[in-house]
């Protein structure tokens, strides 16, 4: 069976990062091993949770792994905790990359323009340490411009988007796949663009109006548990589209969604029937 190592932040309650990694990527026939950056008692949307950052964990449990002879054939980031994870990470990436593996990193860190209260300016550049590591990259605009440093629009063409993608490309990673996009009323997609054969792609779905909690988080494990079954990219990013709009659907009537999360659970059926039809 494929494994992926997911190393990211555990909300005990809410649905995001790990909890949100786990059920998705199980669902798709691939084992998830997991590297906690923080455990939450909550997601940041409750008032007054609690955190303990695991920094200090980082580095032993890659050691007892590498003593063991553990390898992954995906390693999948998403939130860091502090920015002096950062080194830990990167030196993780050094440890299990193989040449047949894929590094996929999602910048968790800023959307609807600005960075989450938790960063502060200087985290996006160490961010772009660890995208310059990276296979693939998955930025939402936001996330995009800070990374970049080119302007963050909600209102852009076609060769913007193009331009961003050939800067986040320059940090280092072949693939780059931008979230978010959308260039007419009532779709919205990623655009993507291969460093190394210069090849851009693109897949839009229906753009529902609401915005949830978590999202995100689905669609990068959806499309890293798609790449690792050996699923394309294009088809990967199609496929984690189209569920996380089956699962924000299934969703929308919920009164405590737009801050508790999305029911991807309700959507798990799709996902293995587009998967094992």
């Amino acid at each position: 069976m494929k494994r992926i190592i997911s190393i990211q932040d555990i909300s005990c309650l809410g649905k995001c990062s790990l909890t949100v990694a786990l059920p998705i990527i199980s669902a798709m026939g691939v084992e998830c091993s997991i590297l906690p950056t923080a455990v939450l008692s909550t997601h940041t949307m409750f008032q007054n949770f609690t955190c303990k950052d695991l920094t200090d964990q980082i580095a032993p449990i890659a050691a007892h792994w590498k003593g063991e002879g553990i390898r992954f054939d995906a390693i999948y980031t998403g939130y860091l905790a502090s920015k002096e994870q950062v080194s830990h990470i990167c030196a993780f990436f050094d440890a299990f990359k193989t040449p047949d593996n894929l590094i996929v990193v999602d910048p968790v860190m800023a959307d609807n323009g600005r960075l989450y209260p938790a960063f502060g300016a200087d985290f996006p550049a160490e961010m772009a340490k660890v995208c310059a590591k990276a296979d693939l990259i998955l930025p939402n605009l936001t996330e995009a411009s800070l990374l970049t440093g080119l302007p963050y629009r909600t209102e852009y063409d076609e060769a913007y988007i193009r331009e961003m993608l050939q800067a986040l490309a320059a940090l280092g990673p072949r693939y780059v796949a931008l979230t978010g996009v959308s260039f007419q009323p009532g779709k919205l997609g990623v655009m993507y663009y291969d460093r190394q054969t210069g090849a851009y792609g693109s897949y839009f779905t229906s753009h529902l109006p609401v915005s949830f909690h978590g999202t995100g988080d689905i669609f990068a494990s959806t499309c890293t548990g798609a790449l690792t079954r050996g699923m394309p990219l294009g088809e990967a990013l199609a496929l984690a589209a189209d569920y996380t709009v089956e699962s924000i659907r299934l969703t929308i009537d919920a009164k405590t969604a737009n801050w508790y999360g999305v029911e991807f659970e309700s959507a798990l059926p799709y996902l293995v029937r587009r998967l094992f039809p």
